[in-house]
């Protein structure tokens, strides 16, 4: 018995973050083919399948191979779509038949026989319902926590790391979506293989499609020689698409096909390449809301969200700060003799908003390691924004706590040296874009191709930094 990769119409997970007070498991629903040969050479054998189009023929890369000779190399396929499941011969010389008739395309009910050649094969669905409940542990690879959004998290990640389903991780930047996604591929059958990530939102458009598919040489201008795409890197182990919401309209169809037909074809080339790839993908966007607006494709949505998570912010979870911020503290690799966080810093952080989540935990714990004296950090060694602002969080006033602590510091004393300096600069190049955007379409009364022109950008790069910062205005 073989198992494939990821089958679905996906169940769609609800928000964790909403589940919390609810002491109903949770539920994922894998969807699977069971198909058993009835007679033919294979006859006896069967394989339980979860992927998106399963392959029938002679030739060995399909996912069911029949030997029997009057099977053509790539007979027929077998594809899960939102209205049902679709048997679709793909051009063979003998046929596939349902019963008596010759089928080129037809949905197949819950236990059918059909025949492709002479070998006749049986398909039933093979669903699995797995119940999510909170995990008993406090961790999960790199990930920790206690709170019950946590143990949600754990419980979800228990059950599908193993599995090569795709998963679509949702939530606010520096939650620690591409460490849930480490720990997916570090619990999966694909641990020894590469684990690549891909940022959708920081390769220019121009280069994306070859980023992600690779290319041949001479294809383009400067593509002096031939170079694979993160999916051809990745192969045989998991692919991280990071900011997914951020893939341009026009390759989103060239990105579904790859799911769909597990394999890439490089720019510029006439051959395509199989591929064995998991797919992991995340955003800080509501991509339900992206797609209601036609920003994103409702079939790569479905494709990508066959099961769907999100990760609590911060501020929803500050149960685990104390232990969150000791986890931090221990694995800094800046950390030469600090072992613990007094009880009034650890006051002061659960009073702050976190609009940085995990992540600007951490850069505060790093900023403040090289000023502190003995083995703890003290109120000394914090921010000024935190130090200053704790008295006024304490009597309610969280109005600072929302600013990042970069544009804080910058605000009260020109420096954003506190914390690291690549956080910083992306802070500080993020409200530089928004100004500058803000300020040329103004001056151009919104008028996008008008502003690309004077500003000397190509349009889709004005649409897509809009894009990024919520930018709305006339095209």
């Amino acid at each position: 018995m073989s198992v494939g990769q990821s089958w679905h119409k996906p169940l769609l997970m609800p928000d964790i973050t909403s589940a919390i007070a609810t002491a109903n498991p949770r539920r994922i629903h894998i969807r699977r083919a069971a198909i058993r040969c009835v007679s033919g050479p294979e006859a006896g054998d069967s394989w339980l399948m979860e992927l998106d189009v399963i392959r029938i023929g002679s030739a060995k890369t399909c996912d069911i191979v029949i030997t029997d000779p009057t099977v053509s190399r790539r007979h027929a396929e077998i594809r899960r779509g939102r209205d049902g499941v679709i048997l679709r011969d793909l051009g063979s010389t003998n046929g596939t038949f349902v019963g008596q008739v010759r089928a080129k395309e037809v949905y197949l009910g819950p236990d059918t026989h059909f025949r492709v050649g002479r070998t006749e094969l049986h398909f039933k669905p093979d669903d699995e319902i797995i119940d999510v409940e909170p995990s008993s542990e406090d961790h999960f690879e790199n990930l920790v926590g206690n709170s019950v959004a946590m143990r949600e998290v754990f419980g979800i990640l228990e059950r599908v790391a193993p599995t090569d389903l795709t998963v679509l991780i949702l939530g606010e930047t520096g939650t620690g979506k591409e460490l849930a996604s480490r720990a997916v591929h570090s619990q999966s059958k694909r641990s020894k293989g590469p684990f690549v990530v891909f940022d959708c939102g920081a390769a220019p458009d121009n280069l994306i499609e070859s980023e992600l598919f690779g290319h041949q040489r001479g294809a383009f201008t400067g593509a002096i020689e031939s170079r694979p795409g993160v999916f051809e890197m990745a192969n045989g182990g998991t692919i991280f698409l990071d900011e997914i919401g951020e893939l341009p309209l026009d390759l989103q169809p060239k990105l579904l096909r790859v799911l769909e037909q597990r394999e890439v074809r490089r720019v510029g080339a006439s051959k395509t390449k199989p591929i064995d790839v998991r797919v992991v993908a995340a955003t800080n966007r509501n991509l339900r809301e992206e797609v209601d607006t036609g920003r994103f494709r409702e079939d790569l949505y479905y494709r990508l969200a066959v099961v769907q998570m999100a990760m609590p912010p911060l501020r929803d979870r500050l149960e685990d700060l104390d232990r969150l911020a000791q986890h931090l503290l221990t694995r800094s690799s800046h950390n030469t003799n600090i072992q613990s966080i007094a009880p009034e810093v650890l006051q002061i952080f659960s009073s702050y908003h976190w609009p940085g989540n995990v992540r600007e935990l951490n850069n505060v714990i790093e900023r403040s390691l090289p000023f502190c004296d003995g083995t703890v950090i003290t109120i000394e060694g914090l921010p000024e924004t935190l130090r200053s602002g704790s008295s006024e969080t304490a009597h309610g006033n969280t109005s600072t706590s929302l600013i990042p602590i970069a544009q804080q510091e910058t605000a009260s004393d020109d420096s954003g040296s506190a914390i690291p300096f690549k956080d910083a600069k992306d802070q500080i190049i993020e409200a530089f874009e928004r100004q500058y955007l803000e300020d040329l379409l103004d001056r151009h009364d919104g008028n996008v191709s008008k502003a690309a022109r004077a500003a000397d950008m190509d349009r889709k790069s004005i649409t897509r930094l809009m894009k990024k910062h919520g930018i709305t205005r006339n095209s």
